[in-house]
C-alpha cells in the first residue's frame, strides 16, 4: 500500500478551492504587516494557479492544454517559494507563518501525490 493517496482527481478538486483562498485570504488576514509584498504574493500566485487549473489536463480542466505533469512541478515551484519567501522578504509574524503554513501543505500534497502510472498499476 503506498502513502501517495492524491489522485489527479483529488488535486484537481482542491485546485480552485486553494486558488480562490490564495487570493481571498490574504485580504481577511490581513497580511501585508511586515512587507506588502506578502499580500500581492498570494493573490498573484492566486490568480496564477487558476489559470493554471483552466489550463491543466485533469477533468477540471477547461482548455486541457497543460500536462499534468507540468502543473505538479509549477504546484512544488510554488510550495518552496512560499517556505523561503519569509526569508527571501523578510516577512515576519503572520504575514511568515502564512508562507511557511502554505509552502508546507504544497509539498505536503505534491508528495503525496500518486504517479499516474502508479496509480493505473494498483487499480
Amino acid at each position: 500500500m503506498s502513502v501517495r493517496f492524491v489522485t489527479r482527481t483529488v488535486h484537481a478538486y482542491l485546485d480552485y478551492p486553494v486558488a480562490l483562498a490564495l487570493m481571498v485570504l490574504p485580504f481577511v488576514l490581513g497580511l501585508g504587516q511586515s512587507n506588502p509584498m506578502a499580500l500581492w504574493l498570494s493573490v498573484v500566485t492566486g490568480v496564477a494557479a487558476l489559470v493554471l487549473t483552466v489550463l491543466t489536463d485533469h477533468h477540471l480542466g477547461v482548455w486541457r492544454v497543460l500536462p499534468y505533469k507540468f502543473h505538479l512541478a509549477v504546484d512544488l515551484l510554488v510550495g518552496v517559494t512560499f517556505l523561503a519567501a519569509p526569508s527571501l522578504f523578510g516577512f515576519s509574524g503572520l504575514d511568515a507563518i502564512y508562507y511557511w503554513l502554505n509552502g508546507a501543505a504544497v509539498v505536503a500534497v505534491i508528495s503525496l501525490s500518486a504517479s499516474e502510472q502508479g496509480a493505473t498499476a494498483r487499480v
